[in-house]
């Protein structure tokens, strides 16, 4: 190493350009994580990750190359990327971004496992309170906290909350934008057609009005898993007559707090429902539903549709 750094100190210019600019080991490019701490821990984390030839070599580039200080983190190195470049980027390179997308009408539980699941990310977080999140994909970098990234995810939800309650339509049977989530986590799980959120949300506002019970069955499945969000099995009467704050075919209004994290349509739906005086709905077979301003009416589509699916 001695002869080497010799050389390049009487070698001049040329010699020195030539180390800085001469291909590195790297057969393809990759992401390494570069770790905190002194330069010489860089230099020997850079070559165990075959960035670098020799970590003595890359520390006397640093003497050549002298400029900003160098970052930790997850970085991209091209292939075969010489010192120069490999000092370049972790001086002035962004680092490796990742994604994470959380879904619309996840439960606490289902998004706390999401993201134990997720790469890159670091550290424990608690399940975030039910409906405090607002599903939408997420950027991160590598070593970023649980809990940061959940932080990020309930401000998104109280700054979308605070906006579309703002703008919502006059006289909804709300009191307040908690309530708002309350109903969009129910409209979430009972339409899977982002055209039919409006009106399944005006059959429940309807509802509310009339002082008539929800009688969701998004929230029997809530209250029958123990706030799991889904059942392996099809609902019972047993299920129905469950005596539960969360069961909407005993309790009247709405029940006492989200049961999933809806997204913004559904959210949109219920603060700007569509013009209707339905009262009922029942699925169609085809993955929609059929509308009702009348029990009659109904009971005549519900009649139609187990003829035609079959007992």
């Amino acid at each position: 190493m001695l002869v080497v750094v010799n050389a390049v100190i009487g070698g001049g210019r040329n010699l020195a350009a030539r180390l800085l600019d001469w291909p590195g080991p790297l057969a393809e490019s990759r992401a390494v994580v570069v770790p905190r701490g002194a330069d010489a821990g860089l230099a020997d984390a850079l070559a165990e990750a075959g960035v670098v030839r020799d970590a003595r070599l890359f520390r006397l580039a640093l003497l050549i190359e002298r400029g900003g200080r160098l970052h930790a983190g997850e970085f991209a190195f091209p292939a075969h990327a010489s010192l120069r470049q490999v000092i370049e980027t972790l001086r002035h390179g962004k680092p490796v971004a990742h994604h994470v997308t959380i879904p619309e009408g996840l439960t606490s539980r289902e998004i706390a496992a999401l993201l134990a699941r997720a790469p890159a990310l670091a550290g424990d977080a608690p399940a975030p309170a039910e409906g405090s999140i607002l599903p939408e994909t997420y950027d991160y970098s590598w070593g970023t906290p649980r809990a940061a990234l959940l932080q990020r995810a309930q401000a998104a939800m109280r700054a979308a909350l605070a906006a579309a309650w703002a703008g919502r339509a006059p006289g909804l049977p709300l009191a307040n934008p908690e309530q708002a989530v309350i109903l969009a986590s129910i409209v979430e799980h009972e339409t899977a057609r982002p055209a039919e959120r409006p009106l399944v949300a005006a059959v429940f506002l309807n509802r509310l009005r009339q002082g008539m019970r929800l009688q969701a069955d998004a929230t029997v499945v809530y209250a029958a898993s123990g706030g799991a969000g889904a059942l392996d099995r099809k609902l019972s009467k047993a299920d129905l007559a469950l005596d539960d704050p969360y069961n909407t075919y005993r309790i009247n209004g709405l029940p006492p707090g989200p049961i999933d994290s809806p997204g913004l349509a559904a959210l949109q739906a219920v603060l700007h429902p569509a013009p209707s005086d339905a009262l009922y709905f029942v699925a169609d077979g085809r993955g929609g539903h059929a509308f009702a301003r009348t029990l009659d009416e109904h009971n005549h589509n519900v009649a139609h549709w187990r003829a035609v699916d079959g007992p």
